[in-house]
C-alpha cells in the first residue's frame, strides 16, 4: 500500500518555522490503529488524515499517542495541501469532523479556519499545576484544556515545566498566557499525556484563547503569537460562538508512505 504524505509547516511563513503537520490524503478510511501507527511513526505533533465526500473532506487528526477530536495547525496544512495539490478550484473548503463542521477559506497568503469556540469557564486553585508550572497563575481556567492567565510574557517565556507533574492532570493540555509585548497575547501549549510536550504552534487552543481576550481587551480581532522555540503568528477574530482564527502555511516535504 502506498499514502501519498505531505509535511506543511503551519502558521509561518518561512520552512522550519511554526508547527509541522503531516497530511495523508485518503481514498477511504484505514483501520484506525494503522493511522494511529502512522502518526506514531511520523512523529509530529499531529498527522491529519482526510477523505473527499459528496460535501467536501471528512478529516481526522491523531497525536503519537492519541485521536484527538480537533486540532487547529493540521487543519491549516490539510487545507493547504487540498488547495495546492487536489485540483480543489474552490476558495472554500468544508471539513466533516468529530467537532462538527469547520469551514476554511483562503484570502491571498491566509488561509482562514471557522472553529467553535470553547469559552473558557473559572477554575479553582490547583496546587498540581502551581508545581508543575513553578509559578501560580493569576487566573485559571478550564475547557477542553486548562487555561493559566499570567501578568507579562516575561513571565511566559520563563516557564519550566514538570511534564511528569503535567500528565496527571485531567485533560488532554495546558494553554499559558498573557498580554503581548508586541502582539495581542501570546502563548504556549503543553500536552505530555498526548505525546506533545510543548507544541510549537496550536490553532485549537485559540478556540478557548479568543472568547477570554476578546472579553479582556474589549475587541474582537487579536493578532497572537505562541512563544516556542518554532514560533508562530495567527490572525484571530471572536465571532461568538465561534472563532476565526488564520495563519500561512509553507510545504516542506512531498513523499509516500510504503507500507
Amino acid at each position: 500500500m502506498e499514502i501519498p504524505l505531505y509535511q506543511i509547516d503551519a502558521f509561518t511563513g518561512r520552512v522550519f518555522g511554526g508547527n509541522p503537520a503531516a497530511v495523508c490524503p485518503l481514498s477511504e478510511w484505514l483501520d484506525d490503529g494503522l493511522m494511529q501507527k502512522i502518526a506514531e511513526e511520523n512523529n509530529l505533533s499531529e498527522t491529519a488524515f482526510f477523505v473527499q465526500s459528496e460535501t467536501g473532506y471528512e478529516i481526522r487528526w491523531f497525536t503519537p499517542k492519541i485521536e484527538i477530536e480537533l486540532a487547529g495547525h493540521p487543519t491549516l496544512a490539510a487545507a493547504y495541501v487540498i488547495f495546492n495539490y487536489c485540483n480543489h478550484r474552490s476558495s472554500e473548503i468544508r471539513f466533516s469532523s468529530k467537532s462538527g463542521e469547520l469551514v476554511v477559506t483562503r484570502d491571498g497568503d491566509l488561509i482562514r479556519m471557522n472553529f467553535p469556540a470553547m469559552e473558557p469557564v473559572s477554575a479553582g486553585p490547583n496546587e498540581l499545576i502551581n508545581r508543575a508550572l513553578g509559578q501560580k497563575p493569576v487566573e485559571l481556567y478550564r475547557t477542553r484544556d486548562y487555561l493559566a492567565v499570567y501578568r507579562s510574557q516575561e513571565e511566559i517565556l520563563s516557564i519550566e515545566p514538570d511534564f511528569g507533574l503535567l500528565k496527571q492532570l485531567d485533560c488532554l493540555g495546558i494553554i499559558v498566557s498573557a498580554p503581548g509585548d508586541v502582539t495581542d497575547f501570546v502563548s504556549r501549549f503543553f500536552a505530555p499525556a498526548a505525546g506533545i510536550n510543548e507544541d510549537p504552534v496550536t490553532g485549537s487552543a485559540h478556540s478557548t484563547l479568543v472568547p477570554y481576550w476578546a472579553r479582556r481587551l474589549k475587541k474582537d480581532t487579536l493578532n497572537a503569537c505562541q512563544l516556542s522555540k518554532r514560533g508562530g503568528e495567527l490572525f484571530c477574530r471572536y465571532l461568538g460562538d465561534r472563532v476565526e482564527i488564520s495563519g500561512r502555511a509553507v510545504p516542506y516535504l512531498k513523499g509516500t508512505i510504503s507500507i
